[in-house]
């Protein structure tokens, strides 16, 4: 519906009385030709219609625009991923730079510096390839004590939006408690939030929660170190023989001593007496071999057994394997010089702590003449 034509134009259009067929038609052509022009001309087919050029925008918004680099245009996706990374490892840097003020003195932080020149290159020119890892180490003091538990650190190139690599390790801790005190670590990493600088953290988390494990592990030591002890026995043999003169079994005696790491020593003559101390497998290793293979006047009046919490070493009533020769006592012959003075022999005991042995040995109880 046309809309009524205000007062005053209808006065005028009054005024000018009725218009012809042609004038009054002229402003429809006219309408329809802005409509024509407006809507889309059918095309005969083949033919293409030729796009407008885009509009740009006002000279003002046009003021702010940066042409994009060919990189850019060609990779979208690598472009923002290398300023990703160069943002994480400007980051990284940061951290690094503060925990070296945290830790001033020498040995505290074990850090590669070619890496970190690596990285600072790659930030002055970030069109080559990515730089090696940031890796490096931290010695934190943990408790009053002040052992060192030492932070091992790796850190991707997208850390802090990555997870780092952290271990925790110690030569005061044992296996299991390095496991569990790196689980706890790792259990506490997880829950910081992505992008997080966290290292000033977890270093934070070894110092405050690094002493259960260290007194777990110490108490786990002094338990095992007594039950390993206990096992530890020394094996001492008193052996008596009629006598002892040939000089190849007095080899063979002492090359066998030796070879099993036995003190003690070898009373030549007659009587004759030998004592050996060690473990107890070497012992009676000892005690097969001289026999062998039919040596009848010999045998074993004594064993003891004493158990220790150190080093069997500890108990050994002799320092080595000696050769007992004493003076010789009375007459008896062609032998008188082989026939020993038990006197002397009782003394030596005595001297050694065994001074009982001689009653077991002999049957009659060892007395000291008095001088």
């Amino acid at each position: 519906m046309r809309a009524p034509l205000p007062p005053a134009a209808r006065a005028a259009a009054a005024a000018e009385g009725p218009r012809s067929g042609a004038e009054a038609a002229a402003p429809a052509a006219a309408g329809r030709g802005l409509c024509a022009a407006a809507s889309p001309q059918r095309l005969p087919p083949g033919r293409r219609r030729q796009e407008e050029p885009p509009r740009l925008p006002s000279p003002r918004l046009r003021a702010g625009w940066r042409l994009p680099s060919a990189a850019a245009v060609e990779s979208p996706a690598a472009q923002a991923m290398a300023v990703t990374v160069k943002e994480c490892l400007e980051l990284q840097l940061l951290e690094v730079e503060m925990l070296l003020s945290m830790f001033p003195k020498e040995g505290e932080i074990n850090l590669d510096e070619d890496a970190v020149s690596s990285v600072q290159r790659y930030l002055r020119n970030d069109d080559g390839a990515l730089p090696p890892q940031l890796e490096y180490s931290i010695a934190v003091d943990v408790g009053e004590a002040r052992v060192k538990v030492e932070l091992q650190v790796l850190l991707p190139h997208m850390y802090p939006h990555v997870a780092p690599q952290l271990f925790a390790r110690s030569n005061a801790l044992h296996r299991q408690q390095q496991l569990q005190l790196n689980t706890g670590l790792a259990s506490h990493i997880s829950s910081l939030d992505s992008g997080e600088l966290c290292i000033c953290g977890a270093v934070q988390w070894v110092k405050d929660h690094s002493l259960p494990y260290l007194e777990n592990s110490k108490i786990s030591s002094e338990s095992a170190s007594k039950e390993v002890a206990v096992k530890e026995t020394l094996h001492r043999m008193w052996i008596y023989s009629h006598h002892i003169y040939r000089q190849e079994l007095r080899k063979k005696i002492f090359d066998c001593a030796r070879k099993l790491n036995l003190t003690g020593f070898c009373l030549t003559g007659k009587p004759g007496v030998i004592c050996v101390e060690g473990l107890r497998e070497n012992c009676e290793e000892f005690w097969r071999v001289i026999r062998y293979p039919n040596w009848k006047h010999i045998s074993c009046k004594h064993v003891e057994n004493i158990e220790t919490e150190g080093s069997v070493d500890n108990l050994r009533l002799f320092r080595a394997f000696e050769d007992l020769q004493f003076q010789a006592h009375g007459d008896y012959g062609l032998r008188n010089d082989y026939h020993m003075d038990l006197g002397q022999f009782l003394e030596f005991l005595k001297k050694h702590q065994s001074g009982h042995i001689f009653q077991i040995l002999f049957g009659v109880e060892g007395k000291l003449s008095d001088k």
